[in-house]
């Protein structure tokens, strides 16, 4: 495979400026991968990947899961981002 010349790469970097900011924009997007799993992107480095099962009981969970971080966050157990 040949390597792209100047002029195609300057009009490819010209058409990503035109798409705007990438990814870390804050918000979340969702994939659903070769294999069936859904991906959300946008919460860190590397996208978190569950099945529909995985996800289903995750979100089945989740007022237990905002307790749990509630009494971990009152007894400074977190790490939590600083406000700047």
């Amino acid at each position: 495979m040949a390597e792209p010349s100047y002029e195609e790469l300057k009009a490819r970097v010209a058409e990503l400026e035109k798409q705007g900011p990438g990814r870390r924009s804050g918000q979340l997007e969702f994939r659903i991968g070769e294999k069936g799993g859904v991906s959300v992107y946008g919460l860190g480095r590397f996208p978190v990947t569950l099945y529909y099962e995985q996800w289903m009981r995750l979100l089945d969970a989740a007022p237990q899961l905002r307790k749990f971080l509630e009494e971990s966050k009152s007894a400074d157990k977190l790490k939590l981002k600083e406000k700047q």
